[in-house]
């Protein structure tokens, strides 16, 4: 319990510089990614190595300048297509401190899933971003290219292990959450499911132009004080930018809740409640589960992060 008070103390703190000024800094000309050459000096050229030579080990490190490494499950056969999720932190934090929060390893080690967890660029402030959306949180309006950097990691590791390619997903919280957005719009072909925790898509829908259909699950809490549930001038709002994949999806239903669930232990009795769209293509589902009173940096029950999204992604490959 101790290490987990430590970890909400310090993603309270990084939570807050992106506050008060929301996605103001992100309305930068880097926010959509737009930019010179100078822009992919921390984005695509490190996550292009070559892959493994095919008699050697697999490798454990990718993506150059911008490393990361693979987090294998001890079930890992590499005769066996295997899930590969790619977990993306919030702004100003890391991976590490992202990870350790929700337990996302339990991804790896409990459900079988391989796993990079890589980290943004540093911007003027010294915190670490994703250059997402035009609402979170480019504040210097960089042209880092954040898509080509994430697509060059997952091509990689596919030449590298037996990655099942209708099981490849993108999560995150807040910034992470908005760049998995972005990589549904700009890489639907490769991409299964997408589960964002506080981070929205593009305020302006135009600029998502996906060609796949992707399964979406948001995960927000009403009361979060740091992106907003109702969203703002620079992102819309959590049930908005769910409504909008479903259209992508061209599931034509409305939400249904379903029976609300105990999800957060520092809230009373069952907290978060569920909504899917019906009328979904076969195998593709759009979600939203709302937390009644959740914050920004949600503190989940031991393991039921995890679980219920382990849960979301086996249920949603590519079809």
């Amino acid at each position: 319990m101790k290490t987990r008070a430590i970890l909400l103390g310090c993603l309270l703190g990084c939570g807050s510089g992106s506050a008060g000024t929301g996605g103001a800094g992100g309305a930068g000309a880097g926010g959509a990614g737009a930019g010179g050459a100078s822009a992919r000096d921390a984005g695509a050229a490190g996550a292009a190595d070559a892959p493994r030579a095919p008699d050697g080990p697999p490798r454990s490190e990718f993506g150059g300048d911008r490393p990361v490494i693979i987090q294998v499950p001890p079930s890992y056969d590499p005769r066996k297509p295997t899930p590969l999720v790619v977990f993306l932190h919030g702004y100003s934090a890391n991976a590490i401190l992202n990870r350790a929060f929700l337990g996302v390893d339990d991804l790896v080690d409990k459900f079988g899933m391989l796993m990079i967890a890589p980290e943004g660029t540093v911007d003027s402030r010294g915190n670490q971003f994703w250059n997402a959306t035009d609402g979170c949180c480019n504040f210097d309006g960089s042209a880092v290219d954040d898509v080509a950097y994430l697509s060059g990691l997952v091509r990689d590791v596919k030449a590298a292990y037996n990655v099942d390619p209708k099981r490849v997903y993108v999560m995150g919280h807040s910034n992470g959450g908005f760049m998995s957005y972005r990589m549904a719009c700009e890489r639907s072909a490769d991409i299964a499911a997408i589960v964002s925790l506080a981070g929205h898509t593009f305020l302006d829908d135009g600029k998502c132009a996906p060609t796949e259909r992707v399964s979406v699950l948001q995960i927000h809490g009403d009361m979060d004080q740091t992106i907003a549930y109702g969203g703002n001038a620079y992102y819309p709002s959590a049930p908005a930018s769910v409504e909008r994949w479903a259209h992508h999806d061209a599931c034509t239903g409305t939400p249904t809740s379903g029976a609300p669930f105990d999800f957060v232990g520092s809230l009373p009795g069952a907290d978060t409640t569920p909504a899917s769209y019906g009328g979904c293509p076969a195998g593709v589902g759009v979600e939203l589960w709302t937390i009644a009173g959740g914050s920004h940096t949600p503190v989940f029950s031991p393991g039921e992060f995890a679980r219920r999204v382990a849960g979301f992604l086996d249920a949603h490959p590519k079809h």
